[in-house]
């Protein structure tokens, strides 16, 4: 078995209302585990202005112990913002992205998606990993949010003593924690030249520099 999400009972609990019927908290399940493999696959078939595919996908992944994943939307001023905080907590989980070795979003908008929302996002998202985090992101635009922003988030290699924070409120659509398959590899080296700096968003060089 390549991949495990689980979801704990309890965990659903927290995120249901408590008249909420059996059937009912099962079907929620079912939509959450749904955004997961949309969110897995919407990774590796959509194209954007900054492309990720399946061997993006597999070098996060391979071999990286439990890992987190959740889909943040935000419609607003601030959504760009909105969208990666509610990415990278989840009620749902045991960890969050504090921490976290390997890395992986995309970030999706419509033509009014700007550069600096991007920047903000990243910086967000990017803030919390470990200093030695391998990061792939990608960027998508698509005329269906025009106004919104969607960000998907992959992060592995946790130390799974530590448990997560309280998470915050927001419009979230989260997965379970999963068991990744084999082999990874640095998207990332560990240093650069001063003419590949230049081909690195600044989020990602400050991470680096730190």
């Amino acid at each position: 078995m390549d991949t495990l999400i689980a979801i704990k009972n309890d965990k659903i609990l927290s995120i249901i209302d408590k008249r909420t019927s059996l059937h009912d908290a099962f079907k929620c399940v079912d939509d959450i585990l749904r955004q997961g493999i949309q969110g897995i696959s919407s990774i590796i078939t959509e194209h954007g202005i900054i492309n990720v595919d399946f061997a993006d996908v597999r070098a996060i992944m391979a071999n990286a112990g439990t890992a987190m994943m959740g889909i943040g939307y935000g419609s607003n001023e601030t959504r760009a913002i909105d969208a990666a905080r509610a990415a990278t907590t989840s009620p749902l989980l045991d960890v969050d992205i504090h921490g976290a070795k390997g890395l992986l979003f995309t970030i999706t908008g419509g033509n009014d998606l700007s550069m600096s929302e991007v920047e903000e996002a990243g910086r967000i998202i990017t803030e919390a990993c470990d200093k030695d985090c391998n990061i792939i992101f990608g960027v998508i635009t698509d005329e269906n949010y025009v106004g919104e922003v969607k960000i998907t988030v992959v992060a592995t290699g946790f130390d799974d003593s530590k448990k997560a924070p309280e998470p915050v409120m927001g419009r979230m659509q989260q997965v379970g924690s999963f068991l990744p398959p084999n082999n990874t590899t640095n998207k990332i080296p560990d240093s650069f030249t001063s003419k590949d700096e230049y081909d690195i968003p600044a989020f990602m060089r400050n991470k680096i520099n730190k």
